[in-house]
């Protein structure tokens, strides 16, 4: 039995594809074709494509919501396995106690702080507005106005080499968009979240307080969201405005008008346009203010010369 045809058998027909765009799958709109696309809804099947794509030494690479990563014009070789369908959210909590929420790696943010907020949980006000799912969320420790996941996130189930393992949030080694997951890779199956207790009225006016900050000082065109990491002492926005980089551009990527510390494609940009703007930004910042801006965005497939 060849490799596709035993992954034919793990899952229904539609959940696998072949050659497939990746552009339609993240929320910069570019990316060249997966080799093979697989959409598992249960973790028992994301166990069976993980131990195949081990088995016959597939590259297997994941991936959630695609808010964060910017795929190669030429694709992504061996796997891609989208968590998107993996959705489930538990809620124990009640009322003017402090509550738990479990939610599977493909949940998205928005789904899971509206589900804390109706629940009178306070904590995640920060993650609504962020677009992208809780296992990309944990996986790089994803934050919003002074707050992040290591807050408030107490557990994370994962799949790691053929078995499954719970890893308290205390062990996870949160760091400034990093984890352990990220440092020692594993599939992050669901988290458990520790939320405190508050009124839904005033979760929720923070909540709207914080999305139309976002909508004020954030693009609306597609991007991978902040291209660089703030560097330390320093915001890697303002440095990039001060090298008189707003507005640039290489091909149909642009550094945004808005807020410099986004690219954004402008319709039609590949990869290797955005690439070679991030490489212009990084050499003009760092010969204007001798700081090197290190990539926020997730390059999956070719890596660039300068990375």
């Amino acid at each position: 039995m060849t490799f596709i045809k035993a992954l034919r058998k793990i899952l229904p027909a539609g959940a696998l594809l072949t050659n497939e765009p990746m552009a339609k799958y993240t929320s910069f709109n570019i990316g060249g074709p997966a080799e093979v696309l697989a959409k598992p809804s249960t973790v028992a099947q994301l166990q069976e494509i993980s131990a195949l794509c081990h088995t016959h030494n597939w590259p297997l690479t994941l991936l959630g919501e695609g808010s964060n990563v910017l795929v190669a014009d030429e694709g992504i070789h061996g796997v891609v396995m989208l968590t998107t369908g993996l959705d489930t959210l538990q809620i124990d909590a009640k009322p003017g106690e402090i509550g738990y929420i479990t939610a599977a790696a493909g949940v998205r943010l928005s789904k899971l702080a509206d589900a804390a907020c109706e629940s009178g949980l306070q904590g995640l006000e920060f993650a609504q507005s962020i677009p992208g799912s809780v296992g990309g969320a944990v996986y790089m420790n994803a934050g919003a106005y002074g707050h992040d996941i290591e807050e408030v996130c107490t557990a994370v189930t994962l799949l790691k080499t053929g078995k499954i393992i719970k890893i308290p949030g205390k062990e996870m080694a949160f760091g400034y968009r990093t984890s352990r997951v990220q440092n020692e890779g594993g599939c992050i199956i669901e988290a458990i979240f520790r939320l405190l207790p508050g009124d839904p009225g005033e979760i929720r006016a923070t909540i709207n307080k914080l999305n139309a900050e976002r909508r004020e000082k954030q693009p609306f065109e597609p991007s991978a969201g902040s291209t660089f990491k703030r560097p330390k002492g320093h915001f890697a926005g303002k440095l990039i405005r001060e090298a008189g980089l707003m507005g640039r551009t290489v091909g149909a990527a642009q550094v945004s008008e808005k807020h410099a510390g986004f690219i954004i494609n402008k319709g039609g940009a590949t990869a290797q346009d955005v690439c070679g703007l991030m490489e212009i930004v990084r050499k003009d910042v760092y010969s204007n203010a001798g700081v090197w801006l290190e990539p926020e965005v997730k390059i999956l497939g070719q890596k660039y010369p300068w990375m």
